[in-house]
């Protein structure tokens, strides 16, 4: 047994990994030849069950460790291929689509996987109505309805029913979402606690929900072994996967945030991979000996938000002030050199619609005049809720530096990425800086985020960032739903630029820059590659020598 071995076997132990995580955090052994270590800022991750998730790093392990009908090409966005479906159909009226199951697929459990644990995967994402469901209930299931219109016509046969003709494309673009994901119906209900219903929640289980948010349910090429907030995600082989089987017998998630710390580690071999790397110390290790570098765009946006709940935000002249309060070139030279593009618009580069318009530039003169003329001459003070990781953080401190030019003071509230989404997503930040991946490759995904409020309350189930922010855009919220039912894709890609317009000019949303991620790597590590999103940052053909 090698010392990395004995390091490993300590994660099952209570209390002993996080003792040696705090005494000696920089006493790692090198890493075995069948075992990924990546070192990663994983701080937002707050359960792992894909009916719940919705965090960047998160959207990665699930892709990793469950199988959903359909997934994206990630080399080629624009197509969707066969997961756990073997063939699909849509109904001449748009609105049946019809998935035939591979055979001989089983879970991870042994257990076979059949339209039944389909059909289930779905209805428990509808009831019990976490964050990504609107995913779903979007296409008019809900509590009442998703076990007729979403259900297994035989063992091997889904059938799911949407209640208007979308674009078949926009469809199947979703079903590729971690919320689509498939779980072992048998393992969720054996593990799933009693609920006593209310008016909120009527059900009598919790679907298995507090098992998932750390156990492990799924399919894919990998099994989650255990997951320790801001420690540790352990993934291991599932040798039952119906695939290629992975090429590493487990992959290990180390939880950390500072580039520095991750490029000391990859330099020292402590670590196989590093995530996190600011462009100083990416441009460090790609000159060592030993380490290699990728990147890839991504559909991924760096932006801050403004609360319409707080009255100085809510003011039109003072959210134009803000996008005029940012140094994008300085930005753009600086702290996201070589991990973004600046990029004002709501649409990544490369979706269907997305424009490059660029018309706000540090101005704070403009910014002054705007302020004035909200009746705020003598600026205010406001607060940015900020995970403490880069670069966000350089970002708000910047920020915080332009503001400060005109009058506004910025209080810094700093935070891990639990908490500071956990906060955002109850609504209770004047401003949230982050970002936000496009859940599917088509344009609605985030359009309809961005976009999309049909019901401004506390007590909205459309948790989109509109809905977030407090802000009601009625007029854009219905040209986005049209949209989707727009067969002509010139027309449709229209509507998608206006709505970015819109937002652009009148949106609390100040939108920084389009991310490409890093990552320097071991050159020991082969067929490391990093795909157009998250949730296709692929490992299971990855090697080490």
């Amino acid at each position: 047994m090698t010392m990395f071995d004995r390091h490993l076997r300590l994660l099952a132990t209570s209390g002993i990994f996080a003792l040696m995580a705090a005494t000696a955090p920089n006493a790692y052994a090198a890493t075995p030849a069948d075992t990924l270590v990546q070192a990663w800022a994983i701080d937002d991750i707050i359960t792992l069950d894909p009916g719940e998730a919705f965090e960047i790093s998160t959207a990665e392990v699930t892709a990793n460790t469950y199988s959903k009908l359909v997934a994206l090409d990630p080399t080629d966005t624009s197509k969707i291929v066969s997961d756990l479906a073997e063939s699909w159909d849509v109904s001449e009226d748009g609105l049946t689509y019809t998935f035939k199951l591979k055979p001989n697929l089983t879970f991870a459990s042994g257990n076979p996987i059949t339209a039944e644990d389909v059909a289930f995967s779905f209805e428990r994402v509808v009831k019990l109505d976490k964050s990504p469901a609107f995913l779903l209930t979007q296409f008019g299931l809900n509590g009442e309805n998703v076990t007729e219109m979403a259900k297994a016509a035989d063992a091997s046969t889904f059938v799911l029913t949407v209640d208007k003709p979308y674009a078949p494309s926009f469809v199947l673009n979703v079903l590729t979402a971690t919320v689509a994901s498939v779980v072992d119906k048998k393992v969720v209900m054996e593990n799933a606690k009693p609920v006593t219903p209310t008016e909120e929640y009527k059900y009598e289980t919790d679907f298995g929900n507090e098992f998932l948010k750390t156990g492990y349910a799924g399919s894919g090429p990998f099994k989650i072994r255990e997951w320790r907030a801001n420690e540790v995600v352990v993934l291991e082989r599932n040798d039952n996967y119906y695939g290629e089987k992975a090429k590493l017998a487990r992959v290990i998630y180390r939880y950390m945030k500072e580039s520095s710390g991750q490029r000391l580690a990859l330099e020292n071999g402590d670590i196989d991979v590093a995530r996190n790397l600011d462009p100083n110390d990416f441009d460090a290790v790609a000159s060592k000996d030993g380490i290699a570098t990728t990147s890839a765009p991504k559909g991924t946006l760096y932006y801050f938000s403004l609360n319409q709940k707080n009255p100085n935000l809510a003011k039109p002249e003072v959210i134009e002030a803000f996008k005029y309060l940012v140094d994008y070139d300085a930005l753009g030279e600086t702290l996201i050199k070589g991990i973004g593009t600046i990029h004002q618009t709501f649409l990544p580069s490369g979706q269907l619609g997305a424009l490059e318009d660029k018309p706000y530039e540090l101005d704070v003169a403009k910014a002054k005049e705007l302020l004035a003329k909200a009746g705020l001459a003598d600026g205010f003070t406001v607060t940015m809720d900020v995970r403490n990781t880069q670069p966000v953080t350089g970002i708000a401190e910047n920020v915080q530096q332009t503001l400060a030019q005109a009058g506004i003071k910025l209080e810094i509230i700093p935070g891990d990425g639990k908490q500071t989404l956990t906060k955002y997503r109850a609504r209770q930040h004047d401003i949230y800086i982050g970002q936000w991946g496009s859940d599917y490759f088509d344009p609605n995904s985030n359009a309809e985020t961005f976009t999309f409020n049909p019901d401004n309350s506390d007590e909205g189930t459309n948790k989109t960032l509109a809905w977030r922010n407090a802000w009601d855009p009625k007029e854009l919220s219905a040209n986005t739903a049209a949209a989707l039912l727009e067969k002509d894709t010139a027309k449709r890609a229209a509507i998608y630029e206006d709505l970015q317009k819109q937002v652009l000019a009148s949106g609390p949303f100040v939108v920084i820059f389009q991310q490409t991620e890093i990552a320097g790597y071991s050159s020991k590590v082969q067929n490391y590659k990093l795909g157009p999103s998250f949730d296709t940052n692929y490992i299971n053909t990855v090697s080490k020598e």
